[in-house]
């Protein structure tokens, strides 16, 4: 008995970075200029702006493209960042010992950066395949 396998064209990758030491506000500063843009667009801009949030975020973006290389096989070329997303994370709370016995507490924000990726490459396939359908369809009618 002959099996057919599903391949499931959608094809996205994500990666999570948590826990980062930054505030959201200025993460969010940053992944609102990659998103929607290119992979190899994407690390162009990141290397070239000046803020600290772009190290981390160009980390996120590398191993998630690392990850759909290696487990899906996808093209680096093709992909485009679909969804970035920056959430609060906990607030580490420390003191800071100060003169005659007191602390002063001090706290660190922290962040959750998800990248997603998307490869571009199958939607134009699917569409080329309907307009193929299509017209097919007007042929015989």
């Amino acid at each position: 008995m002959i099996q057919k396998r599903k391949v499931k064209k959608y094809t996205e990758v994500y990666t999570l970075g948590q826990h980062i030491c930054m505030s959201a506000h200025k993460a969010r500063r940053v992944i609102d200029q990659i998103r929607g843009r290119s992979y190899e667009e994407t690390l162009m801009i990141l290397e070239l702006m000046p803020y600290r949030a772009c190290y981390a975020i160009l980390k996120l973006v590398y191993s998630a493209a690392a990850n759909a290389n290696h487990n899906k096989g996808l093209n680096e070329t093709s992909l485009i960042i679909s969804k970035a997303e920056v959430n609060e994370g906990t607030t580490v709370k420390k003191l800071k010992p100060r003169a005659r016995g007191r602390g002063y507490p001090i706290k660190r924000s922290t962040c959750h950066i998800t990248i997603v990726l998307k490869d571009i490459s199958l939607d134009e396939e699917e569409e080329i395949d309907k307009r193929k359908f299509y017209k097919l369809e007007l042929r015989n009618t």
